[in-house]
């Protein structure tokens, strides 16, 4: 059964959409059967993987409001990783991709029964098909977010390298809590990756050790550094590891893909 990771924080511009896209493609590259799921309306993680959104008509929206089956609504192979595989690896990264109709789901399913669990209903078919399953959530605590958590084994937070990023994390884990209680007891805390980190900075070295300090083993040994081809490559489509794989940015996103699969028992 597919192990499904909610890579999520509140706070835009954290890096959520680079660390599921990336981490998901080293995880393929790996040998591992992934779905990125694209939850964010603004869909990041789709252009991200070269699909166009204009372009595509069948997406997530239609699958938890007009029925749409999921074999319709996925991308398979949305990522060419072939080039870069071994031969052998059977590992690959379909994509369930965004719609910018999706800001009007907490409408849509505002009376349904299961609108805390509809992501969950939709994609618990197809955890016997994937290795895992990462939910690129978007930056709120909304319905969407909330329906992640729900369907998640755990929760993967990129955390930004500031002050303010601190105070938005607990909000966030009260969510996570929450849920827990309620909706999603096997709930946990699978990791959080410092992103955008220079440690050149004190600011920078002062919130990673608050973070340590508090949150101890939780805390991932790999971060990821401000790296232009990665704030590059989406621009192109490609994950980091097809747009530059030597590259510093590429290279931490391996070790975190690694890092990841022990912490949360992918290997």
């Amino acid at each position: 059964m597919a192990k499904a990771i909610a890579v999520c924080n509140q706070k835009g511009g954290v890096g959520k959409s680079t660390t599921a896209v990336n981490v998901g493609s080293y995880l393929a590259l790996s040998g591992k059967r992934i779905l990125l799921v694209d939850l964010d309306p603004q869909g990041n993680a789709t252009v991200s993987c070269g699909v166009s959104r204009s372009r595509t008509t069948n997406t997530l929206y239609e699958a938890l409001v007009d029925g749409l089956s999921v074999e319709e609504a996925l991308i398979a192979s949305a990522v060419d990783l072939s080039a870069l595989m071994d031969t052998g690896q059977a590992g690959r990264m379909d994509l369930m991709p965004s719609s910018s109709e999706l800001v009007w789901i907490d409408q849509k399913l505002a009376q349904a029964q299961d609108r805390d669990t509809a992501l969950k209903r939709l994609c618990e078919p197809l955890r016997s098909r994937y290795d895992a399953i990462l939910f690129d959530c978007p930056p709120s605590l909304g319905l969407l977010t909330v329906n992640a958590l729900v369907a998640a084994d755990c929760a993967l937070i990129p955390v930004q390298c500031e002050y303010l990023a601190l105070e938005g994390l607990n909000t966030l884990l009260k969510t996570i809590e929450r849920v827990k209680q309620t909706l999603n007891p096997t709930l946990a805390i699978g990791g959080i990756v410092l992103t955008m980190a220079d440690f050149r900075a004190n600011l920078a070295r002062e919130v990673a050790e608050e973070l340590k300090r508090f949150f101890k083993d939780l805390v991932c040994n790999t971060s990821i550094p401000r790296n232009v081809r990665l704030a590059e490559s989406p621009s192109f489509g490609k994950p980091v590891c097809l747009y530059d794989p030597d590259s510093t940015g590429a290279q931490a996103y391996k070790l975190l893909a690694k890092e990841l699969a022990v912490k949360t028992g992918l290997v």
